[in-house]
């Protein structure tokens, strides 16, 4: 198992908590990231949104990829997953500037390619906006360029989307064959395009039994293309404790509304109104993002542990958490999850 955590470019994670102590800025992120390598994590995913869905659109929010080319300057070891979305990137130019920072980074970088959701942003950011299945087709052909440009030495394509005329991308990434591809979606259009043109699936948080199914359904499509294993990502919110009622407590208090919603669930109400997610969310689902909760990674650390262990037997191979606050919390994460699971690895 591996283990990654959100940057916080939001300025955190919880919708019905105003200030969790994390900034939405530069400094908390680099002092973060540097920690995050000697605390022993693998992997940081980094958003991309242009306003802020966690604390209100006029709150700040990091951009995500000037901070992944300034982490990978000061990085050694931490993989750099960063969102990307094809309707705000022209694939050649967004070729070249990853082929840069990914040599920067020491061939560390990896992509989160997400066909966007949030049309209100879209439109702020004068930019077109596709209805669903249109952008899993912007995102195949997308994709199709960028591989392109990183895998030859002249590339052309004359698509429905864009069209590029025997163009050249050059240094190449450092990572080879490429960059890792991730990517998550439940609908049949995003979960074909997955399983036909990237390395790794995303998942929201859920059950152990569901992320079984989830998986068994990829391999099955991977197979039936005739392409190697792809590995397997979960999203999750974790809280650890010495005492189960000490893990209550705080899960208590972050998913508790009171007054009036809080300035992003207009973002959220949006968002799912998009996807073909359940419309009826309970306030908990609510309060943080990706359906972190349905993890159940709440309790002692034997608790958190044993609920790893069933993700593992799953097929899980990471884990991609966020936890509030959020410097804290990751130490503590670190020392009574991390270290002795990787304590137990090595008996094995």
């Amino acid at each position: 198992m591996r283990f990654g955590f959100w940057m916080p470019v939001f300025g955190g994670w919880l919708r019905n908590v105003p200030d969790e102590g994390m900034r939405a800025d530069w400094t908390y992120a680099r002092d973060l990231t540097l920690a995050a390598e000697r605390q022993g994590w693998d992997l940081t995913l980094i958003a991309e949104l242009n306003l802020n869905d966690i604390k209100g659109i006029d709150a700040p929010a990091l951009d995500a990829w000037s901070t992944a080319a300034a982490l990978a300057a000061v990085t050694s070891t931490l993989e750099l997953m960063v969102a990307v979305r094809p309707n705000f990137h022209h694939p050649a130019l967004f070729a070249k500037q990853a082929a840069n920072i990914d040599a920067i980074a020491g061939g560390r970088l990896s992509l989160n390619v997400v066909s966007s959701w949030w049309a209100d942003e879209a439109r702020q950011y004068g930019l077109q906006f596709d209805q669903h299945d249109d952008r899993y087709a912007r995102t195949a052909e997308w994709l199709a360029v960028v591989d392109g440009l990183w895998s030859q030495a002249r590339f052309s394509h004359a698509g429905r989307f864009y069209q590029l005329d025997n163009a050249i991308c050059e240094p190449k990434p450092v990572a080879r064959p490429r960059p890792r591809i991730y990517a998550g979606g439940e609908s049949e259009a995003a979960k074909a395009l997955i399983a036909r043109d990237c390395d790794s699936f995303v998942m929201h948080g859920d059950a152990p039994d569901v992320i079984a199914q989830k998986i068994a359904d990829m391999r099955a499509r991977r197979t039936a293309l005739g392409l190697p294993p792809m590995t397997f990502g979960m999203a999750g919110y974790a809280i650890v404790r010495d005492t189960e009622a000490e893990a209550q407590a705080e899960l208590e208090r972050i998913t508790t509304l009171t007054g009036a919603p809080p300035a992003g669930y207009d973002n959220f109400d949006q968002w799912l109104a998009g996807t073909q997610l359940e419309r009826e969310m309970q306030i908990r689902e609510y309060s943080v993002s990706n359906r972190g909760l349905r993890a159940g990674l709440v309790g002692t650390p034997e608790t958190v542990l044993a609920r790893i262990a069933d993700y593992e037997a799953a097929g899980l191979d990471l884990l991609l958490l966020q936890l509030s606050p959020q410097a804290e919390e990751m130490a503590r994460f670190a020392d009574r999850v991390i270290a002795p699971w990787r304590s137990a690895e090595q008996r094995r």
